[in-house]
C-alpha cells in the first residue's frame, strides 16, 4: 500500500480507461489499435492527470506487451538501451516516456531504429503541444493523440471505483463519503483524475475512524486535502454553476464590481480553467466586435494565468475583467452566424452559384465550373457585384452592424458602402 492510489488503480485493459472515450471508446483509433493487436508509436498529450500513463498502461495490459515507463529528462541513455535489450529478447516492449518534449538529441538517436523496427512500441506523454516542442523525427514515427480533461462524470466514476476496490483501492475501509464532498472532488480538480483520488487517499488516511469505525469525509474535509474551498455548501452543488452564470452576466452588465465579485469566489475556489475558459467565451461572446483588441488581451492575460497558475494568475485575470466589463458591448458576430447555422439547419444550404464553384480539375468548365467569376481585385476598389448566395437565400441578410463602439461603426460604413453599391 506504499504506491499512491492513482498508481494502484490503474486500468489494466484498454475497456477500464475513464473518460477519453473519443480515443478508447469502442470502434475508435485506440480500441482498433489493441483489438486487432497492431500497435504503433503514439504521442498522447494534454492536461495532467487525465490518462495517459493509464492509457499506456491499459495497452500494455490488453495486449499482453511488456510495460516500461521512462521519463526523457530524468532517465539516461543506458536506461534505454536496458529497455532495448528487453525488446530484443521479447519481441516488443511498450515504452511509456514520460516528458517526451524533453528528450535530447543522442536518446532519439538511440531511439529512432528501434521505432522504426517496431521493437519499441513508444507512447509518449507530454503537456507541450507536440507539433511545437517534439522533434520531427520524433513526431513522423507516432500518431499524436490529443487528450482532454476529464468530466465531472468522469472523476466521480474514478473515485466510486477507488472506494468500491477491496484488493488495490479503499474498499477494505469503512469509508463514508459526504455527497458534497464527493462534488467537491470531482469538480475542484478540474478534470485531473490523479489529483483527485491523491486527496481522496489523504482524506482517508488522515481522518480517524468514530466510534462505529467509519471514516466520514466530509466537506471541510475535502476542503483541506484539495486546497480548495468549495464556492458553498450547498447539497447539490448548483451555487458551482450559479456563480459561474451571475461571472459572465455581471460583465455582460458592465458591472465591474460584481465581475470581480464572482472572480474572487471563483479564485478562491480555485477555479483557475473554468475561469479562463469563461473569460475567453465572454471576450468574444459579448465583446466581440465591439473592442477586438481588448477581446485579444483578454486571451493574453488568460495565458499568462494559465501559465503562472494561482497565486498569481489572479493578477493578469483582474486586468482582463475589469477591461471586458468596462468595455463596449457587442454580440453582433456570433448573431450573424447563429442566424446562418439556423438557415443551414432547416435546409437552407442549397446549390451553389456555378461560377463560384472550384474549377481546378480537367473538365471543370465542360460543366460550368468556374466559369464567369470575376475576380474582385480586378476591378476598382476590389469590388464588384455578384452573387454570391444559392438562389434561395438572395438578399438574405445575417449581420447588423451594432455602431455601439468606433471599430464596429467603422465595419457598419463598409457594410453600408458595400451594399449601397449592389443595384
Amino acid at each position: 500500500m506504499n504506491q499512491p492510489l492513482a498508481y494502484r488503480i490503474r486500468p489494466t485493459t484498454i475497456e477500464e480507461v475513464v473518460g477519453q472515450q473519443h480515443l478508447v471508446g469502442e470502434g475508435k483509433i485506440i480500441w482498433r489499435m489493441v483489438e486487432a493487436k497492431r500497435l504503433s508509436s503514439m504521442i498522447l498529450y494534454g492536461p495532467p492527470g487525465i490518462g495517459k500513463t493509464s492509457i499506456a498502461s491499459a495497452i500494455s495490459g490488453s495486449t499482453k506487451y511488456a510495460f516500461r515507463m521512462l521519463n526523457a529528462a530524468t532517465n539516461t541513455k543506458k536506461d534505454l538501451q536496458i529497455v532495448a535489450e528487453e525488446a530484443k529478447m521479447s519481441g516488443s516492449v511498450v515504452l511509456l516516456l514520460d516528458e517526451i518534449h524533453r528528450l535530447d538529441k543522442p536518446k532519439q538517436d538511440f531511439l529512432l531504429p528501434h521505432l522504426e523496427s517496431g521493437r519499441i512500441i513508444l507512447i509518449g506523454a507530454t503537456t507541450e503541444n507536440p507539433y511545437i516542442s517534439i522533434h520531427p523525427a520524433i513526431r513522423s514515427r507516432a500518431q499524436i493523440f490529443e487528450l482532454m480533461p476529464l468530466s465531472d462524470h468522469d472523476i466521480q466514476v474514478g473515485i466510486e471505483r477507488a472506494l468500491a476496490d477491496k484488493e488495490k483501492g479503499l474498499g477494505s475501509l469503512n469509508i463514508h463519503l459526504d455527497d458534497e464532498a464527493l462534488t467537491h472532488f470531482t469538480r475542484a480538480t478540474n478534470g485531473d483524475m490523479r489529483g483527485a483520488l491523491n486527496a481522496l487517499e489523504i482524506a482517508a488516511e488522515s481522518t480517524k475512524p468514530n466510534d462505529k469505525g467509519v471514516i466520514h469525509i466530509t466537506l471541510e474535509i475535502a476542503e483541506e486535502c484539495l486546497q480548495r474551498k468549495a464556492m458553498t455548501h450547498d447539497k447539490d452543488g448548483d451555487a458551482h454553476y450559479d456563480v459561474i452564470s451571475a461571472f459572465q452576466k455581471s460583465i455582460r452588465g458592465s458591472d465591474v464590481h460584481a465581475a470581480l465579485h464572482y472572480l474572487a469566489r471563483l479564485v478562491e475556489a480555485g477555479e483557475l480553467q473554468i475561469i479562463c475558459r469563461r473569460l475567453i467565451i465572454i471576450a468574444y461572446e459579448d465583446i466581440g466586435l465591439a473592442n477586438p483588441a481588448g477581446a485579444a488581451r483578454a486571451v493574453t492575460a488568460v495565458l499568462a494565468a494559465e501559465k503562472t497558475g494561482f497565486p498569481e494568475a489572479r493578477i493578469p485575470l483582474a486586468n482582463a475583467v475589469i477591461e471586458l466589463a468596462l468595455s463596449e458591448k457587442s454580440n453582433s458576430a456570433y448573431s450573424a452566424l447563429d442566424a446562418a447555422i439556423a438557415d443551414v439547419k432547416n435546409g437552407k444550404a442549397t446549390h451553389i452559384p456555378d461560377h463560384l464553384r472550384d474549377a481546378h480539375y480537367k473538365g471543370a468548365k465542360e460543366m460550368d465550373r468556374g466559369v464567369d467569376y470575376k475576380y474582385p481585385h480586378a476591378y476598382e476598389n476590389a469590388w464588384v457585384e455578384q452573387q454570391y448566395l444559392p438562389d434561395p437565400l438572395i438578399g438574405k441578410t445575417y449581420y447588423e452592424p451594432k455602431p455601439t463602439s468606433k471599430f464596429e461603426t467603422a465595419l457598419a460604413k463598409q457594410y453600408l458602402k458595400f451594399n449601397s453599391n449592389k443595384k
